[in-house]
Parts: C-alpha cells; sequence; structure tokens
C-alpha cells in the first residue's frame, strides 16, 4: 500500500483514500467533492484529519494513509496504513452502540457519546497497514 499522493482522492468503488503520514510539512486540501459532499483534509506525519461538509470524520495521532473509507449506514470500514502505532477517531452516530474489528478480530464493544465519536488504538509499527470496521450493534 501506498500513501494517498494526492492527499484526497475518490476511488473507483465509490470509497475514499485520504492522508500521506509520510509528509513532513503539513498539507491540505479543501473544497473536495465526493457524492454530493466537501471534504477537507488536513495531513502530515503529526496527524491526519477529515471533515465531511464541516463536520468531523476521521482523526489520526501520529498521521496515518487511509484506502478505501467508507461510510455505511451500520457503521464504517477502511484499511489504515501508518509507521507507528496510532489513536483514531472516527465521528459516528450519537449515542449509538458498535463493536469494533481490526484485522477482522473484535476488540469488543464501545458507545458513542453526545458528539458521537468513538475512538480506537490501531497497532500500525508491526503491521504496517490494518483494516478497520466499525459496524452499529
Amino acid at each position: 500500500m501506498a500513501v494517498v499522493e494526492e492527499l484526497l482522492r475518490s476511488e473507483s468503488d465509490g470509497t475514499i483514500s485520504f492522508g500521506n503520514h509520510k509528509l513532513v510539512k503539513k498539507a491540505k486540501l479543501e473544497d473536495f467533492k465526493h457524492a454530493g459532499d466537501l471534504l477537507k483534509v488536513k495531513t502530515c506525519g503529526e496527524i491526519t484529519k477529515l471533515e465531511k461538509n464541516g463536520m468531523f470524520l476521521y482523526e489520526s495521532v501520529p498521521g496515518t494513509s487511509v484506502l478505501n473509507f467508507a461510510e455505511k449506514e451500520s457503521g464504517v470500514e477502511f484499511v489504515v496504513e501508518g509507521d507507528e502505532d496510532a489513536q483514531i477517531t472516527v465521528g459516528l452516530t450519537d449515542e449509538t452502540e458498535y463493536e469494533v474489528f481490526v484485522a477482522d478480530k473484535s476488540t469488543g464493544t464501545m458507545k458513542t457519546g453526545l458528539g458521537g465519536k468513538l475512538s480506537l488504538s490501531v497497532e500500525l509499527e508491526t503491521a504496517g497497514e490494518v483494516a478497520v470496521r466499525i459496524v452499529q450493534v
């Protein structure tokens, strides 16, 4: 898997890929149109952040590269790559319970609060890239 050189792109399957964890300096791309939404990404080695229509959608510390990010009615799924372990936060539905799968293994269920944010840790230092799936229970 490679970093997303253009910072944010639409894939042929309707998903998006974004972020470049190899960048030393922060870069951003605003007003990217995808499926009727406006997306904005900020990324570098320290952080990757994605907003949709001005609302929080994804953040990782340190920065990551994300492939095939798909929002579904039941949650989200994506493949994440990075050079070191990352703390990832995704924006979901408020006060809803989700089951989190990392590398096809359940890490348990979590409930979002009023802001709809769910945080998880992903071990990337040894794996390089990991599939993440978050499904509403």
